[in-house]
């Protein structure tokens, strides 16, 4: 037996195998979900290995939102773009990390994608005014190439809803995801709506109801809901899931035939007639790779599961390949803050929606701005890169005053009826009568944090930022608040007492995979596929260069890459 992470050199006609399938899948996630769907559909035997006890990976943790420009959702809805546009607006956003073969694949494969889990029963809902980030570049969209998993009810996955990974602390509320749009709205509108108020008064009831029975919510959203209709769709083509099984090694003689998985009775010698996906989640939790690759990494934190720990890198590695490295950032950023439970534990808020309402800023130590807040989170963290010199804390303060908090809420912070105090107790809220007490509770420069709020007020009253333009897209007015005019992304911060939450930077995952060709195969350093190895989602280098353009490029690419190497491993596609 070859130490574990090397592929061996014993031909797979020799070896003594425990099992066989056709295709192994290590890894539960979008990419490792529908490339087994997939090949299972096409007919080949399919042995999906997790090594977690639970199915989703940090997946089921996510919003949810799937980027795949001319989906046949959104050409339902009314939005019939030619691959032209989006193709057009990745190469402005890209610049050199650009990758033609990569793109065009995803570009041409992520429609198929959704149209083949449609006929799988999966169901959508179209991000109809979902725009991309950058509205300003050529080939932007305003709307439609977005969807999301309808919600989808766990019952239906009868005794296997014990295998789906439940939702994270940080962004359920008792466990009960809540879906960004009219569902959102609704819980930050209760206590000035009559119709919001009866909907989140059904949705507690039905959560509470389902905690009682189910012991868990049943009503599933976003990524839940998504990897629970994927799982239900997999076991119905006859995959076979194996969770608390990971891959040690791969296993091939110039070709990966199969591979050695860890479980709880030791190893086991897998065959693979037609190779295996890897699809392990990137390395988010490798430290070592991760302070190779990340700025700053000491000052990072990550929103993915432990179990993200760069295998699906080593063994692509043992087995020939490389991790690409010319990419615009290797990580997918997000501003995020700590938060520490009254039961002793600790947690990573993400912050995705405040930052673009009217009436908050992000500043420095010195309390200045540094960036436009209302762009997109992974913008937020690399302008907090940029603006702070090395060998200082990587740090902002998220500031607001009492009116902002109580409509929006703040970090971990729910809006009202919820309370303030436990977060203010826990040492999470920092709180000050006036803007000099809050820069003193915080560390902030008085003098600096005063005038930047003098400055930002003169404008918001009028609905201007000319420090940064906030607003100015359709992107940022959409995170803002319709109900506030001229700009629903700027009010003035001047309603005693001010709040403010320390935010870092933080990761949903990591872009800097193996690199993989269109067909999603694995190649060597000289360019050549691997025969039999395949990766998607972030074990494969980003479709997106490094780059954030729109929500849900994450699981875009990630199903759409699966898609492509389930189709690939059972010899045809689409």
């Amino acid at each position: 037996m070859t130490k574990s992470g090397e592929i061996s050199q014993q031909a797979s006609q020799d070896a003594a195998w425990d099992d066989g399938c056709d295709l192994l899948v290590a890894g539960s996630g979008a990419a490792g979900l529908a490339a087994a769907l997939v090949a299972a559909a096409g007919g080949l035997k399919v042995i999906l290995a997790e090594k977690s006890d639970v199915i989703g990976g940090t997946t089921a943790w996510s919003g949810g939102w799937i980027w795949a420009p001319c989906n046949p959702v959104a050409r339902r809805h009314g939005f019939d773009e030619d691959i032209s546009a989006p193709r057009q607006y990745l190469k402005a956003v890209q610049g050199n990390a650009f990758d033609p073969a990569l793109v065009d694949a995803f570009l041409q494969a992520a429609p198929q994608m959704v149209g083949f889990l449609e006929d799988r029963g999966l169901a959508f809902e179209c991000g109809a005014r979902i725009p991309d980030t950058y509205g300003h570049l050529p080939g932007a969209g305003t709307g439609g190439r977005s969807v999301i998993a309808a919600p989808y009810p766990g019952q239906a996955l009868g005794p296997n809803i014990a295998l789906l990974r439940r939702p994270l602390r940080e962004t359920s509320f008792w466990g009960m995801t809540i879906k960004a749009g009219a569902d959102l709205r609704a819980f930050m509108t209760a206590t000035r709506s009559v119709g919001s108020a009866l909907h989140v008064t059904r949705r507690m009831a039905r959560h509470l109801w389902s905690l009682a029975r189910h012991g868990r919510g049943m009503e599933l959203r976003n990524g839940n809901a998504l990897v629970a209709r994927l799982l239900r769709a997999a076991l119905d083509a006859g995959v076979v899931v194996r969770t608390g099984q990971g891959v040690a090694q791969l296993i091939g003689d110039g070709a990966v035939t199969g591979a050695v998985l860890d479980t709880a009775q030791g190893p086991r010698r897998i065959r693979a007639r037609r190779g295996v996906v890897l699809a392990c989640g990137g390395y988010p939790q490798d430290l070592t790779r991760r302070d190779a690759s990340f700025p700053r990494p000491d000052q990072h934190a990550t929103l993915a599961v432990p179990e993200a720990s760069g295998d699906g890198l080593r063994l692509g590695e043992a087995a020939g390949g490389y991790q690409a490295t010319n990419l615009a950032a290797p990580g997918a950023w997000c501003p995020v803050s700590r938060v520490d439970w009254p039961d002793g534990s600790t947690g990573t808020f993400p912050h995705i929606i405040e930052r673009g309402k009217p009436g908050v800023i992000g500043v420095l130590a010195d309390g200045r701005r540094f960036c436009n807040e209302g762009l997109g989170y992974y913008d937020y963290v690399q302008a907090l890169f940029d603006a702070i010199p090395e060998g200082q804390e990587i740090a902002s303060w998220l500031v607001c005053d009492h009116r902002f908090i109580r409509r929006y809420g703040l970090g971990i912070v729910r809006p009202a009826p919820l309370p303030l105090r436990p977060w203010i107790a826990s040492g999470y809220l920092k709180t000050g009568r006036s803007i000099e007490a809050l820069a003193q509770a915080c560390g902030i420069d008085a003098q600096g944090l005063g005038a930047t709020v003098t400055q930002f007020n003169d404008g918001a009253r009028r609905g201007e930022d000319p420090a940064f333009q906030r607003g100015t897209t359709p992107y940022m007015r959409l995170q803002g608040d319709p109900e506030v005019t001229p700009n629903p992304c700027l009010a003035p911060i001047e309603r005693g007492p001010f709040y403010a939450v320390k935010v870092i930077p933080g990761s949903f995952g990591t872009f800097a995979g193996l690199q993989t060709d269109g067909a999603a195969r694995v190649l060597d350093a000289g360019g050549a596929p691997i025969p039999g190895l395949y990766a998607a989602g972030t074990d494969m280098r980003s479709v997106m260069g490094g780059h954030y353009p729109a929500g849900g490029i994450n699981l875009g690419p990630a199903l759409t890459f699966g898609y492509i190497a389930g189709c690939h491993a059972a010899g045809a596609r689409g």
